[in-house]
């Protein structure tokens, strides 16, 4: 892992090690993937204006978020991929979120369970997708909460599922599709087979969603989900003020890139929105959260927390949203390119790629603190 120099060379250890299914699941976007080309062009076009001649001596990427004093601005996005990434992923990334000090968001959709996740020790968030059956939603969130989970996310920029036509052409889907093409991706990523693949077979069969309803709960390679717990396209307003009525900890909406949206947030007495276009994988026409963060930090900065997420590859791309506006970086592929690379300690190697570019950028600015981003002009 000390070869690995960026998060670029994690990513090809990544796609060195995973079949091209799986690493294209993570890595590309939708449709034509311009929302995914543009995340990258609105960091590079950004400029952020250092000061010289300042002492950042004892400088520290110590972050307060909800209360209490973290290590880094970072938070690790929920992804539903991680337990097929390497065997057990999600213990692993909550391991590695553990040791570096920063909250772990387990996502409805993975492969292991919240009870078991929890044993790594790891401040857990939960990132919630609302089923069209409330009352099985409702039940989820009783079981997340006997947990100790404090902070609930929840996902509102997925009413359908987005159009990934290479996930077809690959059999990776919902369901995954086994297929010729699909043997032989496998066969080439041997690595994978015997780490990942075969070990889930043998300690149960093929993976499935650890949080829906035992009589839901189908595997990868089954028909879509019954229809309960199908992603729901009615989530609304009256959603949100329900929750808030059930869940006694924090609630944070994730998918937030209008400035309305975000002050009908902080009306609706949530404690935080995640500016977010989901890494580009949704909506391919979304703005960049770089472009937007701004205005929705400046509009409801002052009610609520201000998160930020999607493309951060470099430790100055989230020093740009933090300049913008956001309190913490969440941080979904670079985790991921790192637990494929070498499990727990890939990811914790991309936690401190990323923190040493941080502090880096930090100092060439003229930065002694975080907060101190936010005095840099962007140009």
């Amino acid at each position: 892992m000390d070869a690995t120099l960026n998060i670029d060379d994690l990513r090809r250890a990544a796609r060195r090690f995973l079949p091209r299914g799986m690493f294209e699941y993570i890595d590309r976007g939708t449709e034509d993937e311009t929302a995914l080309s543009r995340l990258r062009r609105s960091f590079d076009r950004c400029e952020l204006m250092p000061r010289v001649l300042v002492d950042t001596n004892g400088r520290s990427l110590e972050t307060g978020l909800f209360g209490r004093r973290r290590p880094l601005p970072f938070v690790v996005a929920p992804t539903a991929a991680a337990g097929l990434v390497r065997f057990g992923g999600e213990v692993l990334l909550a391991r590695a979120a553990q040791a570096a000090g920063i909250p772990f968001c387990v996502s409805t959709q993975s492969i292991t369970a919240i009870e078991e996740i929890a044993a790594s020790g790891a401040e857990l968030w939960f990132q919630l997708y609302v089923w069209r059956d409330r009352g099985l939603t409702h039940r989820l969130l009783d079981r997340v909460a006997a947990c100790g989970t404090e902070t609930l996310v929840l996902t509102v920029d997925t009413a359908v599922s987005p159009k990934r036509e290479y996930n077809q052409r690959n059999g990776f889907g919902v369901p995954v599709t086994p297929s010729l093409r699909g043997a032989v991706d496998v066969a080439l990523h041997p690595a994978w087979a015997w780490t990942v693949l075969l070990r889930c077979l043998r300690s149960g069969g093929w993976p499935a969603y650890a949080h829906y309803p035992p009589e839901f709960r189908g595997r990868i390679t089954e028909a879509a989900a019954h229809d309960p717990v199908r992603l729901c396209d009615r989530v609304c307003w009256s959603d949100v003020a329900e929750l808030r009525r059930r869940w006694k900890g924090r609630i944070v909406i994730k998918g937030i890139l209008s400035p309305d949206d975000a002050r009908q947030a902080a009306e609706a007495g949530v404690d935080a929105v995640v500016v977010s276009n989901h890494g580009g994988r949704n909506l391919d026409s979304a703005p960049s959260p770089l472009a937007v963060l701004p205005r929705i930090a400046d509009e409801v900065g002052d009610r609520l927390t201000v998160l930020a997420d999607s493309g951060v590859r470099r430790g100055s791309d989230a020093a740009k949203l933090l300049a913008a506006g956001a309190s913490a970086v969440l941080l979904g592929r670079a985790p991921l390119f790192g637990l494929a690379a070498d499990g727990q300690r890939g990811a914790e190697r991309a936690f401190a790629i990323l923190a040493d570019e941080l502090d880096r950028t930090m100092s060439l600015l003229g930065c002694r603190s975080v907060a101190d981003l936010r005095g840099c002009r962007m140009g």
